[in-house]
């Protein structure tokens, strides 16, 4: 049987985000394992107006910063290290490149969440982890 140690959720703030988080605190509490939230942020404006990038960054960084604190808090009080990344990628890619090039055990992902673009059975990002990560991906729906 793998061990699991390290646990990716990748998070946007959405109701199935943190049903993924409660999957994942489930599952590092019978394993001991620790989770790593990660909020990837796609920097781009509805339409460009000078100086407006930077204003749409400082928000949504602050949104992100808000309800990965909150990710953290649960997962405390359920005796559960966590910790946080924020990145300014396109979440469909970025998530799986990032669980590829660190050691994760598993991925708990929400079936669907914040896009604007999204698939009919299942959500963009997690379709994608799916397809490009080289570890097991847990959807939660």
């Amino acid at each position: 049987m793998q061990k699991i140690k390290r646990i990716l959720v990748p998070m946007d703030g959405s109701k199935y985000s943190f049903k993924a988080l409660d999957m994942a605190i489930t599952l590092a509490k019978q394993f001991g394992a620790s989770i790593v939230g990660l909020c990837a942020i796609p920097l781009e404006p509805p339409m460009f107006i000078p100086g407006m990038t930077s204003h749409f960054k400082g928000k949504i960084t602050d949104g992100a910063k808000k309800f990965l604190e909150e990710a953290k808090k649960i997962s405390e009080q359920n005796q559960v290290e966590f910790k946080y990344y924020i990145a300014y990628e396109s979440p469909t890619g970025y998530v799986a490149e990032f669980a590829n090039n660190r050691e994760f055990d598993l991925i708990v992902v929400g079936s669907h969440g914040h896009g604007t673009v999204r698939e009919l059975l299942l959500g963009s990002v997690a379709h994608s982890t799916i397809h490009r990560a080289n570890i097991p991906v847990l959807v939660v729906k």
